[in-house]
């Protein structure tokens, strides 16, 4: 048996799985849950709550966050497509702005990204309401009208705006009309 189906067999999950959820720490949870509602239109279905180690009703967050969690507030916004914005203002420790927003040189998540076939319009309004633009909006693909743009939150969350599905615009690469030929990478020889 090969080690995927093997790990397939642990597992009642189908594959392939769905996006569920990001969370998403910010200085002020009541002014990001109206950024969020006014500008992506996401709705707030839930909190803020209270998260506190010593509470038995959220007794699991030390063993989350670790020792030095005590405290923080937590809510829950929704997208269109279902996928959740689980917002955190973490209040001991305190949520700490750091100078680099953007660390794409380090593991995990460096942004998140959201559909909009107006990136321009968007971009506008989320710099009209203390969000700014990172680059300038950009097409993407010679000859496909599609356009993307790298922005941040008012809290310096990086946001990338794409102007077309995921699986529109990377389903099918190359892409007719692109005028260079992508640079594929080969899977190194397995031992």
């Amino acid at each position: 048996m090969s080690p995927l189906s093997a790990d397939r067999t642990l597992s009642n999950c189908s594959l392939p799985l769905a996006f569920n959820h990001v969370g998403l720490t910010v200085p002020d949870i009541f002014a990001a849950i109206d950024w969020y509602g006014e500008v992506f239109g996401a709705s707030h279905i839930m909190g803020p709550r209270l998260l506190a180690a010593a509470d038995s009703a959220t007794h699991e967050t030390p063993g989350i966050f670790g020792k030095q969690f005590r405290s923080a507030y937590q809510a829950h916004l929704l997208l269109a497509n279902g996928v959740g914005l689980e917002l955190f203002q973490f209040i001991e420790p305190a949520v700490e702005l750091t100078a680099e927003n953007m660390p794409y040189w380090q593991r995990g998540p460096f942004h998140i990204a959201l559909t909009c076939p107006d990136v321009d319009g968007l971009v506008m309004k989320i710099c009209a309401r203390g969000g700014r633009k990172r680059n300038e909006p950009t097409n993407f693909v010679p000859g496909r009208p599609w356009r993307l743009c790298y922005c941040e939150d008012p809290w310096g969350t990086v946001i990338e705006i794409m102007s077309a599905s995921y699986a529109e615009m990377f389903g099918n690469w190359p892409q007719p009309g692109m005028t260079d030929t992508p640079r594929m990478i080969e899977r190194p020889p397995q031992a």
